[in-house]
């Protein structure tokens, strides 16, 4: 009797432990589809259904991951067994809080101790290159050996034919050979991610932007992401307040018109008015600082990493570290990965970010000469006169993409001055991306002409070299200019005034004019009347796109002295209203004869199968 007691016992408490709550409960993970699935990539949207034994009342469920992160609820309705979540991304999956690799995660439960484990890899990570460049440009990222290897990260550099889809931000064999806009560019690049997608079968990647390859990952994410498909946006050496360095290639018509879209006024005024919304993705930036005198920089404001100020860098709100380090060695150095790169794309927290209040705070307006411009033969030199007047810092920048000329300086007294690294800050910069070749500057400098010879060398190209010489300077006059429309339609009128001053007080212009430089590279030169302490000229613009317009004064100061300088101004002309029309009549016949063609198939088709 007390045996049959026992078991009747036992077998009551295995009923008891195999309850209804037990047997029934279960945690599925589900794809955008609504299928199950045991793997995802970190970033992917799911939904987790919780099924449970049938509640009386309302129960709320909440899921958990195996660190005690709670990652979304759902509610049971009274007299139910299940509820499903909302869609919600993976974010930060692949990868513990302290940085370790996660390759499956636990979610579970509240109730019913229901659970699933899933697989998880890293997002993959899509790499923009910069201005002059290639795919190359992320060799230290790529590949076996690659930075990004030892942590089972996948990288994408656009152009490097692992899916389709190549920048043209210009070639260094062809400098006149026009490149695609950076909305051109950004088309690019939303293929190029649509196609790493596919590849992969994740839904978002963390895109990674050097130099202008930041300012193209922004239009993409402002204008053309559909669903959300990037994690977070990662800039090195970003000129989101452009750099004055492109005034040099501009002024002999390179590269356009990706040289005139790196110009301080096209953002001042146009692209940071209107590319501005992030989605909801975080921007970082790493800004180099290796330039930190006046003397040091030849053509942007201190600090720099030479071509990019860090005024620039931060134009926009960013969270912004910085290194010193020169433009060219942030997207190939293992310190920025390792230091900045790295712990943003094993990063766990994904808040959304809104959108920030445009910057109220504009960059300094920097002072330069006039830009000369000219070509050294082959076994030839060519002389440069630059007045300088009164001024407590003139910093010289020389654009000469051969890389192959010298350079002898004369000062106002006409002596020869030997350039040293450290009194002049003499830089030579031999990657024939960067925007400067050569720079040096000196403090205090002698008022008067100074002479620069440039000559070739046995490394000049037997075409010989194209050159464009500035003067960067501190202290002294300043050349206020303006344009009074900055977005005209074609044949629309539009005034240039410029005004010279020293102190808020005007300075006599002895002359003024207008370089007008359109998309295609062609010059306009108009020159400028006195209206009182203004002098004035009015322009109209002949085909759409973006101009350079550089308002060259010279004048002279109450003592006598000469001097120069130049205002680098943007106008983006619009397509008039009739070739609006035009552009959209074709449009829609093209569209008409579309369906009118697809219409006779069908008709075609169907007779066929009549016959």
């Amino acid at each position: 009797m007390s045996k049959y007691i026992s078991v009747v016992f036992f077998v009551a408490i295995v009923v008891l432990w195999y309850s209804p709550a037990r047997a029934q409960a279960a945690l599925v993970v589900l794809d955008k589809a609504n299928q199950p699935i045991a793997k995802l990539t970190d970033g992917d949207s799911i939904k987790l259904k919780a099924t449970v034994a049938q509640v009386n009342q309302p129960t709320q469920v909440a899921f958990t991951l195996d660190d005690g992160a709670r990652v979304s609820e759902c509610t049971i309705a009274g007299g139910g067994m299940s509820c499903e979540t909302a869609s919600f991304a993976t974010l930060g999956w692949a990868w513990s809080k302290d940085a370790r690799p996660r390759a499956t995660r636990t979610i579970k439960a509240s109730i019913g101790d229901a659970s699933a484990t899933i697989q998880v890899s890293p997002r993959p990570v899509v790499m923009a290159h910069g201005f002059l460049s290639t795919a190359i440009a992320w060799e230290n990222y790529l590949g076996a050996n690659g930075f990004l290897a030892p942590f089972n990260i996948r990288g994408f550099a656009v152009g490097d034919g692992q899916v389709e889809g190549k920048f043209n931000t210009g070639s260094i064999d062809n400098p006149p050979g026009k490149t695609n806009t950076i909305a051109q560019n950004a088309e690019i690049l939303k293929n190029y991610i649509a196609g790493v997608k596919k590849m992969t079968g994740a839904q978002q990647v963390d895109l990674i932007g050097h130099s202008m390859g930041g300012l193209i990952s922004r239009y993409y994410i402002d204008r053309l992401m559909g669903d959300r498909d990037v994690a977070q946006l990662i800039m090195l050496g970003t000129p989101n307040g452009g750099s004055s360095c492109a005034n040099l290639p501009v002024s002999l018509s390179f590269y356009l018109p990706a040289s005139l879209e790196i110009r301080p006024s096209y953002y001042s005024e146009m692209f940071n008015r209107q590319i501005t919304r992030r989605r909801g993705v975080s921007f970082s930036m790493v800004a180099g600082t290796q330039l930190s005198e006046p003397v040091q920089s030849p053509c942007t404001d201190v600090p720099s990493d030479v071509a990019v100020s860090l005024e620039s860098a931060q134009a926009i709100a960013i969270k912004l570290e910085k290194i010193q380090l020169l433009h060219i060695d942030l997207n190939a150095s293992k310190e920025v990965f390792e230091k900045f790169v790295k712990p943003l794309l094993q990063r766990t927290e994904f808040p959304n970010e809104p959108d920030p209040a445009p910057s109220q705070v504009a960059q300094r307006e920097l002072d330069f000469t006039r830009i000369y411009t000219g070509h050294v033969a082959a076994g030839g030199s060519q002389e440069v006169t630059i007045q300088l007047d009164n001024v407590t810092v003139a910093s010289f920048a020389l654009y000469e993409p051969t890389r192959s000329l010298t350079v002898t300086v004369r000062g106002a007294t006409g002596n020869v001055i030997a350039l040293d690294p450290v009194r002049n800050g003499l830089i030579t910069i031999n990657d024939p991306t960067t925007l400067v070749y050569l720079g040096y500057g000196f403090t205090n400098p002698r008022p008067g002409p100074w002479k620069i010879t440039l000559s070739a060398t046995n490394k000049t190209p037997a075409r010989g070299a194209d050159y464009a010489v500035t003067a960067q300077l501190r202290g002294g006059a300043h050349l206020n200019a303006r344009a009074s429309k900055l977005l005209p339609r074609i044949d629309e009128q539009v005034d240039l005034v410029a005004r010279l001053e020293l102190g808020g007080q005007a300075i006599n212009i002895r002359e003024a004019r207008a370089l007008i430089r359109d998309p295609e590279g062609k010059v306009e030169t108009i020159a400028l009347t006195a209206r009182g302490a203004e002098w004035q000229a009015t322009w109209k613009p002949r085909i759409a796109g973006l101009h350079g317009v550089d308002i060259q004064a010279s004048g002279t100061l109450p003592d006598g002295t000469a001097l120069e300088r130049s205002a680098f101004l943007s106008v983006e002309a619009q397509p008039s209203d009739l070739q609006t029309q035009i552009t959209q009549a074709i449009v829609g016949g093209v569209a008409l004869l579309i369906v009118v063609g697809i219409a006779m198939w069908i008709v075609s088709r169907f007779r066929r199968r009549s016959k």
